[in-house]
Parts: C-alpha cells; sequence; structure tokens
C-alpha cells in the first residue's frame, strides 16, 4: 500500500475522522470559555478598557491578536485532515505578522530613540510571559485531544499549530486585561510567549499525535 493510498483510507474512516472538524469545533469553544473564565475570575478586564478601546493602539492589539487566533486556528482544522493543502492558511499568518512589522517601524519614527526600551519593557512583560502560556493550556489541551481524532502527517507540525492556535487564543484574551499597548511590547513579550506554547505543542505532539 502506498502513501496515497493509506491517505484515501484513513479520509474514509468516517466513524473516526469524519467527526473531526465537530471534536475541534467543541474544543475550540470550551477551551476560549475556560480561559475566559479563567481571566475574568482571576485578573479581570483593565478597568479603563472603556476609553482605551479608542484608541488606535488598544484596537491594533486587540485586532491583531484576534486576527491571528482566527487565523492560526483555521489551520488547526486543516492540519488533522490528510492531503489537505495548508499553504493559503500558512500565508495567511504572514498578514498578522506584516501588520505588527509594519507597526514597529511607525513606532519607531514616531517616538524618539530614548523612549524605545521603555515602550518594550513596559509594565508587565514577565506577567505577560507568564499568564499567556497559562490561558493557553485549556485550547491547547483540547486541540491535541481533538487532532487524536483526525489524522495529521506530520505530528510535531500539527502540534506546533495547536500550540500557535492556543496561545493566540490566549494572547487575544489577555489583552483585554494587559495595560501595554506598545507594538513593540507586543512584538517581543506576546510574540515570546506564544512562541513558548508553539514549541510545546510541537513537543507534544511529535509523540502524542503520531499514528
Amino acid at each position: 500500500m502506498n502513501t496515497n493510498e493509506l491517505i484515501n483510507l484513513l479520509t474514509e474512516d468516517a466513524p473516526v475522522r469524519g467527526r473531526l472538524g465537530r471534536v475541534l469545533a467543541i474544543a475550540l469553544t470550551a477551551g476560549v470559555a475556560v480561559s475566559a473564565a479563567i481571566l475574568l475570575s482571576t485578573l479581570g478586564i483593565r478597568h479603563d478598557i472603556g476609553n482605551a478601546i479608542e484608541t488606535v493602539r488598544v484596537l491594533f492589539k486587540l485586532g491583531l491578536t484576534l486576527a491571528l487566533a482566527i487565523l492560526a486556528s483555521i489551520v488547526v482544522f486543516r492540519i488533522g485532515r490528510p492531503g489537505v493543502s495548508l499553504r493559503s492558511g500558512a500565508l495567511a499568518l504572514l498578514i498578522p505578522l506584516f501588520l505588527l512589522i509594519a507597526a514597529v517601524a511607525i513606532e519607531f519614527f514616531a517616538l524618539p530613540s530614548a523612549l524605545w526600551r521603555l515602550q518594550m519593557m513596559g509594565h508587565n512583560a514577565a506577567f505577560c510571559l507568564t499568564f499567556i502560556p497559562l490561558l493557553s493550556l485549556p485550547p491547547l489541551i483540547g486541540f491535541l485531544l481533538a487532532l487524536r481524532s483526525g489524522a495529521p502527517q506530520r505530528p510535531a507540525l500539527a502540534g506546533a499549530a495547536a500550540g500557535l492556535a492556543a496561545g493566540s487564543i490566549a494572547a487575544a484574551l489577555y489583552a483585554w486585561h494587559c495595560i501595554d499597548d506598545s507594538p513593540l511590547f507586543i512584538a517581543t513579550w506576546y510574540t515570546i510567549a506564544i512562541a513558548a506554547v508553539s514549541a510545546i505543542g510541537a513537543g507534544i505532539g511529535g509523540r502524542y499525535l503520531r499514528w
């Protein structure tokens, strides 16, 4: 049996593989709900959100993280299906990256160099690195469990995608509490936190999702 025949056989395994989309949807919904509950019951939303959301920086932060969470989740929904191309989803992930690079460039242009480091460090860098991974655990666990119902051809990559989506979801939720709105802060600490969750997902996925 060659690879294509194996892929076709797995694709036709309706009792298990056919429910992947529904299982992933449940994992996504439950993961977001649990993480949101953790955020609201511990940190809460920033006290000045009513005024802050009217600023360009805050709108950009919320929109960017939400867009990344949606695009990364779409990749997860596709990566568990053998033979499905990931090219378009992977390319779409470049959109938030380019937007963030552009925002950082504008920040460099708009602010004097003496303020660059101050904006990058912000007020809660260490806490950001701790709480985003914590908030990512419910969706990450859900995605990994759900992907077991699929047949990812590259388990480590599937785990990394699950980590990226989970980390992005966590970042999108944490952004409602975070008072550091500079693109320099987001590009540094949010990126490190999401990358760490992606690496964890890749490590777990490489073993747990192997078939």
